[in-house]
């Protein structure tokens, strides 16, 4: 038995292992290896949309600093006019920063007045024949701008210079200022490229010759096909990627408009991302494996643990909102899981014992509440009004005595005064004590309810009746009326609503519904965060719809509006008996 059975057992492994198993690792494997390529040349792009938005940034923040110092240029210019016949150039430590060669004050024909830097440095841009601001250079009848030189070399210091200068017409006389194109730039792109960076970084005049490089060693001119050099000289910007020596460079290029310069960038993108690479290409040798096993794990956390936990909080969720039965129902699981709902459950037996005797105090000071509005109610009608009602008959017998003038004016208003005063404490009363809901029963008193608060505010409510209407006790009655007055009380005063509507519907079971348009409110996840959240209304509704049996159901979103329900059914109110008994 066992030598005839061994040959199929290895057959249907070996078959099971090249149907499923090979398959699924080969197509695994093709799957990893094309993601591999796929994210090399996501990166390789990635670099390169960085590397170019950067370059454009550090462009735009060299463009900035030279505007910057044109502009003190003209301010220079505007302060030496106001003067009439400068002999001094006043300069502050922001300035002092800006043209670290120094101011001067030139004739128009480009001889030196004043200066405060090294004399030798103009005597230099002299003898170079550095361009200045010349009258002849401006068009008739225009705005004369600040002019950049060409970069030159000062002789003292051995750096290159470039001068920004602007002729008065006033004073026939130029005003310049000299920097440092190399100090700019490593204080513009160290903002924008940290020490950590890879990239080369090249800044370059509109001859080809290196004003600034990041790299080590002196700067170097450029040879005039160097990529990106003649695009971003015509004014272009952009990326390449090109093959140098091993590996592909990218190349980030971006013209620096008020000077005519060229800002390139130059860096290996594979440099860039080698680390997270290297992972990427090992990933496949180990992923297999892993996979499998991950499966395996997947499996049982989800069956054995998510599963059961979700269940579980489905029923603790339902026990929240006041249905003990849900947690008794078995979840399975792991033991930890079966434990933990034993707890739960245990705890809901408590909780409904506790909660039990809170509606029986709940419910008393309820009823304890009605009669103390019963009372106020007739107070208010038998004393109040009648008192007000008398004031303003009285006030009637002194207007007929009184012909005319301001006396009669003020005793007409006074009787106003008084009839809408007794308007006003007869709402009250019906408030307090609705006689349309003793009188008329519930869908009167909703109606006139519905009415009343269409009266109140700019809010219009409509009344809806579903259903063959049927009387009910007087307590089921008075708490679905309490209800309904305390939705629209919050619908009037919080919802910011134009319309709302009051429906109640006789079937199988009875339900309460009021709707709103307004602004809508984040429902508490359970009944115990309707106080700490200020949801005090929410919290009387609930305790009464419990009182009566009943369920109270709230749905809202933000900009959505709301809608609360109460259903009240034979079901709801014989589950609520036996949980009583029990």
């Amino acid at each position: 038995m066992k030598a005839s059975h061994t040959p199929l057992l290895r057959g249907l492994t070996v078959q099971v292992f090249a149907i499923t198993v090979l398959p699924l690792t080969l197509l695994l494997l093709i799957i990893t290896f094309t993601s591999v390529f796929r994210h090399q040349q996501d990166m390789r792009a990635l670099v390169g949309e960085r590397d170019e938005r950067a370059v454009q940034s550090a462009a735009v923040a060299l463009d900035a600093e030279l505007h910057h110092r044109a502009s003190n240029i003209s301010n220079l210019i505007a302060l030496a006019e106001i003067r009439t016949k400068p002999t001094l150039i006043s300069t502050t430590e922001d300035l002092a920063a800006d043209f670290d060669g120094g101011l001067a004050y030139l004739t128009a024909d480009g001889q030196l007045t004043t200066t405060t830097g090294d004399p030798r440095l103009w005597e230099a841009a002299v003898k170079n024949q550095v361009l200045l601001a010349r009258p002849a250079e401006q068009s008739p009848g225009s705005t004369l701008q600040p002019v950049f030189s060409e970069a030159f070399l000062d002789p003292q210091s051995q750096r290159s210079m470039v001068i920004v200068s602007q002729y008065s017409a006033p004073l026939h006389m130029i005003v310049a200022g000299a920097f440092s194109p190399e100090n700019l730039a490593s204080q513009v792109l160290s903002a924008s490229y940290t020490a950590s960076e890879r990239a080369t970084i090249y800044l370059i005049d509109s001859s080809g010759h290196a004003l600034y490089t990041s790299a080590s060693g002196s700067a170097k001119p450029l040879e005039a096909n160097h990529p990106g050099l003649a695009e971003a000289l015509r004014g272009e910007s952009g990326a390449l990627y090109v093959q140098m020596e091993d590996n592909e460079h990218v190349i980030a290029y971006s013209p620096v408009a008020p000077t005519g310069w060229a800002l390139i960038t130059e860096e290996s993108w594979e440099e860039v991302i080698s680390p997270s690479l290297q992972m990427t290409q090992m990933a496949p040798l180990v992923l297999v494996p892993v996979f499998i096993l991950a499966l395996i794990v997947l499996w049982f956390v989800a069956t054995k643990v998510v599963r059961p936990l979700q269940k579980l909080e489905d029923k603790a969720a339902a026990l929240a909102w006041g249905d003990f039965n849900a947690i008794e129902e078995s979840v399975g699981g792991i033991s930890e899981v079966r434990h933990l709902q034993m707890e739960l459950a245990e705890m809901a037996h408590k909780v409904q014992a506790a909660q039990e005797g809170l509606h029986d105090y709940i419910g008393a000071i309820t009823a304890a509440q009605e009669e103390e509005r019963m009372r106020l109610a007739r107070e208010i009608h038998d004393d109040t009004i009648q008192s007000v009602v008398a004031l303003k008959q009285r006030v009637q017998l002194a207007g007929k005595s009184v012909r005319a003038g301001s006396t009669r004016d003020a005793l007409k208003e006074l009787e106003t005064l008084a009839e809408k005063t007794v308007e006003n404490l007869r709402r009250l009363t019906r408030a307090l004590r609705p006689i349309y809901l003793e009188d008329l029963g519930l869908v009167t008193a909703l109606n006139m309810l519905a009415n009343e608060s269409s009266q109140v505010g700019k809010l219009n409510v409509d009344f809806q009746l579903s259903g063959d209407e049927r009387r009910l006790s007087s307590e089921v009655e008075l708490a679905l009326y309490r209800i309904a007055q305390e939705a629209l009380n919050n619908v009037l005063h919080h919802a910011s609503a134009k319309h709302a509507l009051l429906q109640i519907t006789f079937d199988k079971e009875i339900k309460l519904e009021v709707t709103d348009d307004g602004t809508g409110f984040t429902v508490p996840k359970s009944p115990t965060e309707f106080a700490p959240g200020g949801h005090f209304g929410l919290l009387g509704m609930r305790e009464r719809a419990d009182l009566i049996g009943g369920r109270l159901e709230v749905e809202s979103e933000i900009g959505k509006g709301t809608r609360l329900s109460v259903r009240l059914g034979s079901s709801i109110e014989k589950s609520k008996k036996k949980r009583r008994n029990s």
